[in-house]
């Protein structure tokens, strides 16, 4: 007991204390962390199920035989070639590394003899070495800033080889519309395409440089204590290295799925967020904005939750990886250095003096320290590593689902059919069954099932035929159909059957009752999607453009805007009824051969629609227009009529024909 009580000084008390108090800090943490995990679980039970129904299974994030085979593939993307930008700055990194290593084993060396100089009182020895330490700082900080400048400069090319990838991919044809409305995989792209993008490549260069800088430390400090202390002292150290980095890994794994869910809840608070930008004037009108308020809370509040979570499992995770990774291995250094200054009948230093005792032993322990701090880094290594894991598991399904979309497979959930098999029992719902025949100057529907994404289907048969020159009515419903049979016109839904004869999609053009206006001149509103370059090969000119301005009546917007090269908000700075006439300037600009007008001249006047169809006819563009206004009947030959019921009538306009609408 008295002993004991000699042992406890104040020192000791303080560390006993301070150690004490941590673990009941943690223990603490643990429980409370527990405790509304469990409440959590009690009380969103049913929304948790709802959401693993809707999510289905989850991509798997560990550092394993997949995560090898993920990240070679994405490798091949960032690294095209083995002559490229890339593979320069690898290896400017590389060797920027190598140089890195062997100053530090300088300056190791410089340092200890430094130290033995003003130990030994020697002037001479000390203002040599001094000034060769100082004459060699130049070199080493250009070196260390070689290295900072190769990993930035490689992160970027990363950066840019990865995203042009995907925004290929994602700008192909329709896909970018096909992730967003026919396949329910990817909820958030823009956070995939985005930060996540770039957390990627900022992980992988990091890791690339957190790897092999230790590895090529390791390898010229064993070979340099090899022959200082010997082989038996290395090896331990990398047994130690073999042992340790298998136990943490084990213990990392959830990091991997953590990430995954981190990005997701991030992807998700940026949706509501930027949602409730693009909807502000409606939300305003219906005065929601304490249900906004409700939704961006709640979902801050999922993603705050997930954080302290996280936070607290690396917390614990820092707690093992400190004491794994860096103090064990600086115990395992010390024990390895001194076995050869405490083994008294070791021939190495029987005659040394006590200068050379401790010259030595500072060369060996610093290098061994180092070692041991390189030993450390690369057992840290390991849990950026399962970080990297779950970026590669987002990237790589990402990647697969633009694979799929471009190749016309998609993945959604489906409307039971069951209620329809007494119907129509051998109605196959096979998204892309159908075919589409590219024929000029004619639409036509050839038993087409009009069918919705998730196999709701709307008509079972759709039979008729349009030429050049028969404008047709569409009318209905809301709900019957007309948008989606103008969708599957566009090609932006999948066939499920019969066969479609329609023109290319360059000579079949749409306009919405909210036209889009893009970023860019008062010119750039009227080609859209053309350029300038597209529109000097097509050979029209600014005049004709202001003709085309001219017959919709908006020719005095060319002055009020200041010009055709004029950039403006034209979103904000247009009105409802002038964005409708600039997206028909648009239509004549184009001159297509079929025209789908959906509700587009609602916010126009009578007298300015009516010349706005005379011209189309005009100038021989067939038209496919959904209105409820009586007024634009004496415009068309045929009218669809849809009863959203699932049934229709394709018939000629005639005197006996009843008109109806407002």
């Amino acid at each position: 007991m008295a002993a004991y009580s000699k042992y406890l000084t104040v020192r000791h008390s303080a560390i006993a204390g301070a150690t004490t108090a941590a673990a009941c800090a943690l223990l603490c943490l643990l429980n409370k962390r527990r405790a509304a995990a469990q409440h959590g679980k009690r009380s969103g039970k049913q929304v948790l199920q709802n959401n693993e129904q809707k999510e289905g299974k989850k991509e798997r994030a560990m550092v394993d035989r997949v995560f090898i085979a993920r990240i070679c593939r994405i490798l091949k993307i960032m690294v095209p070639r083995t002559l490229c930008k890339e593979t320069g700055y690898l290896l400017l990194i590389a060797v920027m590394l190598v140089v890195r290593t062997y100053c530090d084993i300088w300056m190791i060396q410089n340092g200890t003899v430094i130290e033995s100089a003003i130990i030994g009182r020697s002037r001479k020895d000390f203002k040599k070495y001094l000034f060769n330490f100082i004459a060699a700082m130049p070199a080493i900080s250009l070196v260390n800033n070689f290295l900072k400048y190769g990993l930035n400069e490689l992160k970027l090319c990363f950066r840019v080889r990865l995203t042009r990838y995907l925004y290929e991919e994602y700008l192909k044809a329709y896909t970018y519309y096909k992730m967003g409305n026919l396949d329910n995989r990817i909820a958030n792209p823009d956070q995939l395409l985005t930060q996540d993008v770039e957390k990627f490549c900022n992980s992988v260069v990091d890791l690339y440089s957190n790897l092999s800088k230790p590895f090529l430390d390791i390898v010229l400090y064993i070979f340099k204590l090899t022959s200082a202390i010997g082989a038996q002292g290395p090896a331990s150290m990398m047994a130690y290295l073999i042992i340790s980095g298998f136990f943490l890994t084990r213990l990392r794994r959830p990091i991997g799925k953590m990430t995954i869910v981190e990005q997701k809840y991030e992807g998700e608070y940026r949706y509501v967020n930027s949602r409730l930008i693009t909807n502000s004037e409606e939300i305003a009108f219906y005065n929601g904005n304490l249900r906004e308020k409700q939704t961006i809370h709640k979902t801050f509040r999922k993603l705050v939750e997930h954080l302290h979570n996280f936070i607290l499992f690396r917390f614990s995770m820092g707690f093992i990886d400190t004491i794994i990774a860096k103090y064990l291995a600086t115990v395992v250094g010390y024990l390895v250095v001194s076995r050869p200054f405490l083994n008294l009948a070791d021939p190495r230093h029987q005659n040394s003096t006590h200068a050379e005792l401790l010259e030595d032993y500072y060369q060996s322990g610093r290098m061994l320290l180092r070692m041991s701090q390189a030993l450390g880094r690369i057992v840290l290594a390991g849990r950026e590593m399962t970080r990297l894991a779950g970026f590669t598991a987002r990237i790589t399904e990402l990647m697969q689902v633009l694979k799929d979309l471009n190749s016309g497979k998609y993945q959604r959930t489906m409307v039971s059919q069951e209620k329809d098999v007494d119907k129509n029992p051998a109605l196959p719902l096979i998204p892309g069954s159908g075919e589409i025949i590219n024929t000029d100057n004619l639409i036509k529907f050839d038993h087409v099932p009009l069918v919705t994404p998730n196999g709701d289907v709307l008509i079972q048969d759709l039979n008729f035929e349009v030429r050049s020159g028969a404008n047709v009515l569409i009318c209905g419903p809301n709900g019957c159909g007309k948008s989606s049979l103008f969708r599957v016109l566009g090609e932006l839904w999948p066939l499920f059957g019969g066969r479609l004869t329609k023109p290319v999609r360059g000579k079949l053009f749409y306009v919405p009752q909210r036209p889009y206006m893009t970023l860019g001149t008062l010119r750039d509103q009227v080609i859209y999607p053309d350029t300038l370059e597209d529109q000097k090969k097509k050979g029209i000119s600014d005049q004709v453009l202001k003709e085309y301005l001219d017959n919709v009546q908006l020719g005095q917007i060319l002055e009020r805007e200041g010009g055709w090269d004029s950039v403006q908000d034209w979103m904000d700075v247009l009105s409802g009824g002038e964005k409708q006439r600039m997206a028909m300037a648009r239509l004549f600009y184009h001159k297509p051969q079929f025209a789908i007008l959906d509700e587009c001249t609602s916010a126009v006047s009578v007298d300015v629609e009516g010349y706005i169809y005379s011209h189309c006819r005009k100038v021989g563009i067939t038209l496919f227009t959904v209105s409820h206004r009586k007024s634009l009947w004496k415009h068309h030959d045929f009218y669809l009529h849809m009863d959203g019921r699932g049934n229709y009538e394709f018939k000629k306009i005639t005197e006996d024909t009843v008109e109806f609408g407002s």
